[in-house]
């Protein structure tokens, strides 16, 4: 089996957001056939690969210049952090690209008076993080804290939980959560 074919149909699948069942229905072929060929069991035909780019839509020279990004990457430079959050609190995730990641990790500031919300926040897992500048007021259920830079939070994530910036700085916290939720 041609590995970059099986790679470039999974990632670009995946930057897509389709599941293998989505790209089957759009393209008119089995769940199984995607299948197959991700998991480099069948070589498709030339034809046979069109079919499923029909799918996504994509050309067949687009498909193989697309360049492949490489997730086992162990690095990331500033850059490829991606955004998820919005004014006034920046989320810059770690590995946005990965699928098969266990643990979210982000880069988190606050501008002054940022709040997480009104309504605390609760999910499955555990979290943790340390202020690296400025104050972060934390309320894990009924306690209420204010931690500065080199202090640190870790808790059952699925105990409501609220962040602010009480502080007139900017606040800067890095962060990891498993399972991820972003």
């Amino acid at each position: 089996m041609d590995k970059d074919v099986m790679e470039r149909l999974r990632e670009i699948r995946r930057n897509l957001g389709l599941s293998q069942r989505e790209l089957a229905r759009r393209s008119g072929i089995t769940n199984a056939t995607i299948s197959l060929i991700e998991s480099g069991k069948v070589n498709p035909s030339v034809g046979a690969l069109k079919r499923v780019l029909s799918g996504i839509p994509m050309d067949l020279g687009t498909f193989f210049s697309f360049k492949l990004d490489r997730r086992d990457t162990a690095f990331y430079p500033a850059e490829a952090l991606v955004e998820i959050g919005a004014d006034p609190i920046s989320y810059r995730l770690v590995a946005a690209e990965r699928p098969d990641k266990t643990v979210q990790v982000l880069h988190e500031h606050y501008q002054p008076g940022a709040d997480s919300g009104r309504v605390p926040l609760t999910h499955e897992g555990q979290e943790g993080g340390v202020v690296i500048r400025g104050h972060l007021e934390v309320t894990v259920g009924e306690t209420k804290k204010i931690i500065g830079p080199g202090d640190a939070y870790y808790f059952d994530s699925t105990t409501p939980h609220r962040f602010r910036n009480i502080g007139p700085d900017l606040c800067e916290v890095v962060s990891a959560c498993s399972p991820p939720t972003f």
